[in-house]
């Protein structure tokens, strides 16, 4: 049994631990917090290992891995949206931010950073139907078959929502470069 176990942990380290980055993005952009992804990310990382057996060797294991985390994701957000949510006081932190890049270059990546965080948030107000195919697109990179797989939509629909979430997205990011002052 040890060394079945032991093969089952080098296959499983070889083929879906390499995909940790795109899991923490995708589950950063799920949660909006660091704590809530690294929290989801291990939850999925868990959940695989345990369900590796049925993972079949020369798929899409990307794919397999952010499927899984969706299911955790949706699974945990029906479970939170029934307890009252907790007071987030992770806004302290972000103070020192503009200390250490004003140091080094107060106006260009200190612009940027705030340029980043607009888009982060804005993709953060999608609703949850653009959101997905938005993220696992733009942000990672995924396939319009690899999220269709994921989402368990047609093609067709992955195509859709992607067109109409991006709209929004335009849509928000302009009325924010006018409020800024950036497009007169």
């Amino acid at each position: 049994m040890g060394e079945d176990s032991s093969g089952k942990q080098k296959e499983f380290e070889s083929e879906a631990l390499v995909h940790l980055d795109t899991l923490y993005n995708v589950a950063l952009r799920l949660t909006g917090n660091a704590s809530d992804a690294e929290d989801l990310v291990q939850d999925t990382v868990t959940k695989a290992y345990r369900a590796w057996d049925k993972y079949e060797a020369g798929t899409n294991c990307r794919a397999w891995l952010v499927t899984i985390m969706r299911n955790t994701f949706i699974n945990q957000f029906r479970r939170r949206s029934k307890q009252p949510s907790p007071v987030q006081f992770d806004a302290v932190e972000d103070i020192s931010v503009f200390e250490e890049v004003q140091e080094r270059d107060p106006e260009g990546s200190f612009f940027h950073s705030i340029v980043d965080e607009e888009v982060k948030r804005a993709i953060q107000e999608l609703p949850e139907e653009f959101r997905m195919p938005v993220i696992l697109s733009d942000v990672e990179g995924l396939s319009y078959a690899e999220i269709a797989e994921i989402l368990e939509l047609p093609v067709g629909t992955v195509k859709s929502r992607l067109f109409r979430g991006r709209r929004r997205l335009q849509q928000r990011l302009y009325e924010y470069a006018t409020e800024m002052g950036y497009i007169r």
